[in-house]
C-alpha cells in the first residue's frame, strides 16, 4: 500500500495497483496461516530465533521486491514473504509479552502495540519522501533496511519457558487441536472475526467518504491523519484504565467494542469538515483502545499455557473478517451511491461482535486487569508461569 501513496506506477509495472497508505496502526497483513504457523514454531523453537527469522523475512521479501519486473514478482516477494516475515515476528512477540507480564498485561501489551501507530505516522510522509527523492525501488530498498533492523529486536527478547517445561523441543503439543474444540475460544475468534469486518473500513473508505460530503484533498487527509493519530493514545490509554482490579479486563473489551461500534454507525452523521474529524477522532480512540485488550484477553480466555497457539490462530480466524468487510462495504457503497449502508452494517458488524464477548465466563466472573488468568476452562500444557520481580 505504502508504494501507491503518492500514485506513482513504478515504470516497468505500468498497470500496478495504488491502494492508498494505513497509518491506522493496525496489524500488518499477512498470509492467514502464518499466525498459526508463528505460534507453532516459536513453541518448538522459542520465541527469539523465531522473531529474528521473522525480521530476516520481512527485509528480504522488500529486498526482492525492489528488483520486480511484473505485478507476481511483488505479491510473492512482498506480499507473501514479507508477510509472512511480519507474521513470524508479531506473533511471538506479542506472545511472550503476554506471558512476561502477567499483573500489567492490558498496560504491557499497549504500550507494545502502540509503537505500530508511531511507525504508521513516521511512514505516512516518510514514504511519500522516499518516492520522489529514490523512485520506488529505492524506497523498498530503504525500507528492506529499515525492515532489517527486526531481526536485532526479536534478539532482544527475553526467552520465559513456563515452569515445568521440559527445556528440550516439546515431544507433543495438541496445543492448536486442543483449542479447535474450546468452545469460549472459538467464540472469541467468531466475535473478532465480526468485529474486524467492520473495524477497518473507516480506515479503507475514510477518505473516499471526506471527498463525498465535500472535504478537499488536504482536508480529507487530516481527517485520516487525526483518526491515526489518536489510535495509539486510545491504546495506551486502555491499556492503564484495565489496571484497575474492579472490572474484569473482558468488561473493558466489551464496552470499548461497543463504543467503536457506536461511533461507527454515526460517521455518516459528519456531513461537514469539523463534524467528520470529530467522530474521525472519536472513531480512532476507540478503535485503537479495543487492539491491546483485545490480544490480552485471550490469556483470560485460555491462560497464558496456551497464549502463543491461541494469539496464532485467532489471527488467522479475523483475518477473514478483515478481507472481506472492505470489501464488502465499498460495494454496498457502489449499490446505494454513498458510505451511509457502508458505515451502519460496519458497525453492526462490531456490536454483534460485542455480543459474543458477553457470553465468555471471564467477561463477568474474573478480576480485572489481567491480575489473574481469569476463569479459562482449558488447561495449559504446564502450571502458570511464577510472578516476574521486574513486572
Amino acid at each position: 500500500g505504502a508504494l501507491g501513496s503518492l500514485g506513482h506506477h513504478p515504470p516497468s509495472i505500468p498497470w500496478l495497483p495504488v491502494p492508498p497508505v494505513s497509518t491506522t496502526g493496525g496489524c500488518t497483513p499477512h498470509p492467514p496461516i502464518a499466525g498459526p504457523l508463528g505460534s507453532a514454531l516459536s513453541t518448538r523453537f522459542g520465541a527469539r530465533p523465531v522473531a529474528m527469522a521473522g525480521g530476516f523475512l520481512s527485509g528480504l521479501g522488500l529486498f526482492l521486491g525492489a528488483f520486480a519486473t511484473h505485478m507476481t514478482h511483488l505479491y510473492l516477494s512482498v506480499g507473501l514473504l514479507a508477510g509472512l516475515g511480519w507474521a513470524l515476528v508479531f506473533t511471538p512477540s506479542l506472545g511472550t509479552v503476554g506471558r512476561y507480564f502477567a499483573a500489567r498485561r492490558a498496560l504491557a501489551t499497549g504500550l507494545v502495540v502502540s509503537g505500530a501507530s508511531v511507525s504508521g505516522l513516521a511512514l505516512g510522509p516518510l514514504v511519500p519522501l522516499l518516492l520522489e527523492t529514490y523512485g520506488w525501488r529505492g524506497a523498498l530498498l530503504l525500507l528492506a533496511a529499515i525492515s532489517f533492523n527486526l531481526v536485532a529486536a526479536g534478539a532482544l527478547l527475553r526467552p520465559m519457558p513456563i515452569a515445568g517445561e521440559s527445556p528440550g523441543p516439546p515431544k507433543d503439543r495438541p496445543g492448536l487441536v486442543r483449542l479447535l474444540r474450546h468452545g469460549p475460544f472459538l467464540r472469541y475468534a467468531l466475535a473478532f472475526v465480526l468485529v474486524d469486518a467492520g473495524y477497518y473500513v473507516p480506515f479503507v473508505h475514510g477518505e473516499a467518504h471526506a471527498h463525498e460530503v465535500g472535504c478537499d484533498e488536504h482536508r480529507a487527509g487530516l481527517v485520516m491523519a487525526a483518526m491515526a493519530a489518536v489510535d495509539g493514545g486510545g491504546r495506551v490509554a486502555a491499556g492503564w484504565l484495565a489496571g484497575r482490579p474492579a472490572t474484569p479486563l473482558l468488561r473493558h473489551l466489551f464496552a470499548w467494542v461497543v463504543l467503536t461500534g457506536l461511533t461507527l454507525l454515526l460517521l455518516p452523521l459528519g456531513t461537514s469538515f469539523g463534524g467528520l474529524l470529530a467522530l474521525a477522532l472519536a472513531y480512532g480512540f476507540c478503535a485503537g483502545a479495543l487492539v491491546p485488550l483485545q490480544f490480552a484477553g485471550v490469556a483470560e480466555v485460555v491462560g497464558t499455557g496456551r497464549l502463543v497457539h491461541a494469539i496464532g490462530l485467532m489471527q488467522m480466524f479475523e483475518s477473514f473478517g478483515s478481507l472481506l468487510g472492505a470489501p464488502f462495504a465499498g460495494w454496498l457503497r457502489d449499490v446505494t451511491g454513498n458510505y451511509t449502508i457502508s458505515f451502519l452494517v460496519a458497525g453492526a458488524f462490531l456490536l454483534a461482535g460485542s455480543l459474543l464477548i458477553l457470553t465468555l465466563p471471564g467477561s463477568c466472573t474474573s478480576q480485572g486487569g489481567g491480575s489473574k488468568e481469569g476463569s479459562p476452562t482449558l488447561a495449559p500444557d504446564g502450571p502458570e508461569p511464577p510472578p516476574v520481580p521486574s513486572d
